[in-house]
């Protein structure tokens, strides 16, 4: 326990260096540009951001963004996980979907935005590039999940004749959990930058994008600043938050095996 705890102070100890340290060349590159339409200093930063948050229109923005990235999200992780189903269940779909999910994730996210501003209404396009982003990554998470599940254990869960139900309760979901959060984790922080990223280019009401981008065309350093560590917060936010469900669910499935 006493170890667990310095371990925690220790690495708390090394991130606020590592923060105060960048705080600190971030101010010394500030002062010496000594313009702040180039670079601000990290005063002139804080207090934009501390003045964003008193504004109803900052609120509104950030929970609209959020709400679409989410939406994507979810539409993604389900499509992932019926496609993962589909090609470990059959080598013929497999074959089928397999490339398609594999160009989705090696194209550039900017052509997906592009095409999508012909295809739907702007406020759309941050959800279905979203979910673009999230599809392929929980393809592959799940179904390494499903290929990882014991043949031993599924041989038993036949000679005992478990229904599928069963079979997947005992047999896959214990196999598939890991996979599938790591996937919602790493798919979660991407979903979020390519929605920020659509909003961008598709100027899309009441968003974080299009802030940024109205920051940028202003001329407004701070506040482009300023709303850049909006993006990097939300995102660390929302990381964190997964990781804290995540391993609640595990003590939960440790504390029940016991």
């Amino acid at each position: 326990m006493r170890a667990s705890t310095s371990n925690k102070l220790k690495k708390t100890g090394r991130t606020l260096f590592s923060l105060l340290f960048w705080l600190l060349v971030w101010q010394l590159a500030a002062s010496a540009v000594g313009q702040e339409l180039l670079i601000p200093s990290p005063k002139a930063v804080l207090e934009e951001l501390r003045g964003l948050l008193v504004q109803l229109s900052f609120w509104q923005a950030a929970g609209t963004s959020l709400l679409r990235v989410f939406g994507g999200f979810a539409i993604g992780v389900m499509l992932g996980i019926l496609l993962a189903v589909l090609t470990q269940a059959s080598s013929l779909l497999d074959a089928l979907f397999s490339p398609m999910l594999r160009v989705i994730r090696a194209t550039p996210v900017a052509s997906f935005i592009i095409l999508a501003l012909l295809w739907l209404a702007k406020p759309l396009v941050p959800v279905f590039v979203a979910m673009l982003m999230v599809v392929p990554v929980m393809w592959g998470n799940v179904s390494a999940g499903i290929a990882s599940a014991d043949r031993a254990l599924l041989e038993l869960a036949s000679l005992y004749r478990f229904g599928w139900l069963k079979t997947i309760r005992l047999v896959y979901l214990p196999a598939i959990a890991p996979h599938f959060f790591s996937g919602s984790i790493a798919s979660l922080g991407m979903a979020w930058k390519s929605g920020v990223a659509a909003e961008v280019l598709c100027l899309t009401a009441l968003a974080v994008g299009t802030k940024l981008y109205y920051a940028k065309i202003y001329l407004e350093t701070p506040s482009l600043f300023a709303w850049t560590a909006v993006v990097i917060m939300l995102s660390y936010l929302l990381e964190r938050a997964f990781l804290t469900l995540y391993n609640a669910l595990r003590k939960r499935q440790k504390g029940g095996a016991l």
